[in-house]
C-alpha cells in the first residue's frame, strides 16, 4: 500500500517555510516627496541589497502627504521636501524624533525641452517673449513652489512673469508640465531633469543661490510597526557614504 503521509508532512513543511519566510521579508512604507520620485527607487535598490528590507513608497506633494499622516495614513518614514512640514508632525508628537533630521539639500533649475525656441536655454528665457507658458509648482503645497517664488522675487521677475505662470500640485506635475510642451519652460528640481529620461529630451541650468535652502527633512513615525527598521533607514539615509553619492542624484548633502 502507497504511503501518502510523508507527501502531505512535506508540503506542510514548505507552507510553514513560506510563512516563515514571509514573515522574515521586511518592508518599510515611506511617504515620500514628489521630487524624490527619480531618487527614491534607486537608494531603495541599494538600501535592500544592504539590509533585505524592501522600501514602498508613496509620491506626493510635502503638503499634502503632511496632512495624510496628520490624519493617519500608516507610513513608517516621511521623507519630505522641506523642514516645516515634518515638524508639523514633530509638534503633533507623531514622530520618534525630537526634531526633523535633515536629509539632503534641494535644488531648483530651470528646464526647457531640446527642441524649445529658447535653446542654447539660459534664465533669460523666462521674460523671452516666445515663453508664453512658464511651470512652476504651487508654492502652498510644494517647498520647491516657494524656492520657485522666492526665485522670481529675487530677480526682480514677479511681476513680469505673473501672467504667464501655470501652477502644478508638486514638482512632479510641473515636470510633466514642461515634458509635455504644455509649459515652454518648467522650474523644477535638479533630481527631476538630471534623470536619464528628463536629460534625454531638455536641459536645464541652475538658479543662482538667492533662495533660501531646501532643507529636506525626515521623520519616522511613531504608529510606525517597524520603529527600529524605519530609524535604521533615516540613519542610512544620513550615513557619510549615502550623503557623498547624493550629488549623483541632483540632491546636495544635508550638511
Amino acid at each position: 500500500m502507497l504511503m501518502r503521509f510523508p507527501r502531505l508532512f512535506s508540503l506542510s513543511l514548505l507552507l510553514a517555510f513560506g510563512i516563515i519566510a514571509q514573515a522574515q521579508t521586511k518592508e518599510l512604507h515611506i511617504a515620500a516627496a514628489a521630487d524624490l520620485q527619480p531618487v527614491l527607487p534607486t537608494l531603495a535598490q541599494a538600501y535592500e541589497h544592504a539590509t533585505g528590507t524592501k522600501i514602498v513608497a508613496s509620491f506626493g506633494s510635502t503638503a499634502t502627504l503632511t496632512q495624510q499622516l496628520l490624519n493617519g495614513d500608516p507610513q513608517d518614514v516621511f521623507l519630505a521636501a522641506d523642514f516645516v512640514h515634518p515638524e508639523q508632525l514633530v509638534a503633533a508628537n507623531l514622530t520618534v524624533e525630537h526634531s526633523p533630521v535633515p536629509y539632503a539639500k534641494g535644488v531648483l533649475v530651470l528646464w526647457a525641452r531640446k527642441d524649445s525656441p529658447v535653446q542654447p536655454l539660459t534664465l533669460d528665457a523666462l521674460t523671452d517673449p516666445r515663453v508664453q507658458k512658464i511651470a512652476v509648482a504651487n508654492d502652498q503645497h510644494a517647498p520647491y513652489g516657494v524656492a520657485a517664488t522666492k526665485v522670481l522675487a529675487a530677480l526682480h521677475l514677479t511681476d513680469k512673469v505673473a501672467s504667464k505662470l501655470v501652477v502644478a500640485e508638486n514638482i512632479a506635475q510641473t515636470a510633466q508640465f514642461a515634458e509635455s510642451g504644455n509649459a515652454q519652460v518648467g522650474l523644477i528640481s535638479l533630481t527631476i531633469a538630471s534623470s536619464p529620461h528628463f536629460r534625454e529630451i531638455g536641459t536645464y541650468v541652475r538658479f543662482p543661490n538667492v533662495y533660501p535652502a531646501i532643507r529636506q527633512c525626515g521623520v519616522t513615525l511613531k504608529a510606525s510597526k517597524n520603529q527600529s527598521a524605519a530609524q535604521d533607514f533615516l540613519r542610512w539615509l544620513t550615513s557619510k557614504d549615502v550623503q557623498e553619492n547624493l550629488q549623483k542624484m541632483g540632491l546636495d548633502p544635508a550638511e
